[in-house]
């Protein structure tokens, strides 16, 4: 009997690795490379999608007031607008851009990533909505030089 299962697991497993996959991911490093050599978040941002102009409501970003480790900068995000893409800038490095996640129709926006600032400054998050509309949520945070939150 577990011969039958273990042969009958590997006829599935043969099967989806010959099924075709789709990747809906869009590699914006090939395609907009000038947003990732960008040194402001106002040009950072016109670059990746066309336009500057911003609501600033619907999206909510959380981190510490006071990091107290620049390399490991703790940055949540969420927001409920349906969106075709998300993406994470700062102005206290060189280049502004951070990321940018492409996302489905049925994703949910609730991430929780780790970002590295040289110094204190203001994090921005844009949310590109179906409706074709911008919009963003700011945190300004301090990081405390030499890690002892001061």
């Amino acid at each position: 009997m577990e011969r039958r299962k273990f042969l009958g697991l590997g006829v599935f497993a043969a099967a989806a690795a010959l099924a075709p996959i789709t990747l809906s991911a869009e590699d914006y490093r090939k395609t907009k490379p000038a947003v990732w050599t960008s040194h402001t978040v106002e040009d950072a941002i016109a670059k990746m999608y066309g336009t500057g102009a911003m609501i600033e409501k619907g999206v909510t970003v959380t981190s510490p007031d006071v990091a107290a480790n620049g390399g490991a900068v703790p940055v949540d995000f969420s927001s409920d607008i349906a969106a075709k893409s998300v993406a994470v800038f700062q102005d206290a490095n060189p280049e502004s851009a951070v990321c940018v996640f492409t996302l489905t129709e049925n994703s949910v926006i609730d991430f929780a990533i780790k970002i590295k600032m040289k110094q204190s400054g203001t994090i921005t998050v844009v949310v590109e909505g179906r409706d074709g509309k911008l919009y963003s949520g700011k945190k300004t945070l301090s990081v405390a030089l030499g890690g002892c939150e001061g």
